[in-house]
């Protein structure tokens, strides 16, 4: 059974990030947040690039898999119906059909983590992702 690996960065650092996917193995990083930035220091998209270079790890901005606005509206709501159906919508697009795809394309050839902020994947859009586009993978969620 092929295996993707998750991780979010809630309450962590670059290097609990990094470390935690090296022990893993993770040979790509695929942050599936629709906007690659961070008020915590090192987790916008040019700087965790960095670090992932630094570690050895490739990474990749998936944007058309990323939770839309009024996604993450709903979830820092606290109404998690609602972003799952909004998220359901977002992975009908024609784009993220086509991202969808390329990640799990990519994920039966390298060990991928996707990566967003909720440290807890069942409440991340993640998990949404990955039972719709990789069902049949096995799940290994990271927490740093």
């Amino acid at each position: 059974m092929p295996t993707i690996w998750t991780i979010g960065y809630e309450h962590s650092t670059v290097p609990d990030v990094v470390n935690s996917l090296v022990e893993a193995g993770v040979e790509v990083l695929a942050d599936v947040r629709a906007l690659p930035l961070s008020r915590r220091p090192g987790f916008s998209k040019t700087a965790l690039a960095g670090a992932m270079q630094e570690a050895g790890i490739e990474y990749r901005h998936m944007k058309p898999l990323g939770t839309p606005a009024d996604g993450r509206a709903a979830a820092r709501a606290g109404r998690n119906e609602a972003m799952a159906k909004i998220y359901a919508g977002q992975l009908e697009l024609p784009e993220a059909i086509a991202a969808g795809a390329a990640l799990r394309d990519l994920a039966l050839e390298k060990r991928v983590a996707l990566l967003c902020y909720e440290r807890d994947a069942t409440y991340c859009h993640r998990t949404l992702l990955r039972e719709a586009v990789m069902p049949d993978f096995e799940a290994v969620d990271l927490l740093p």
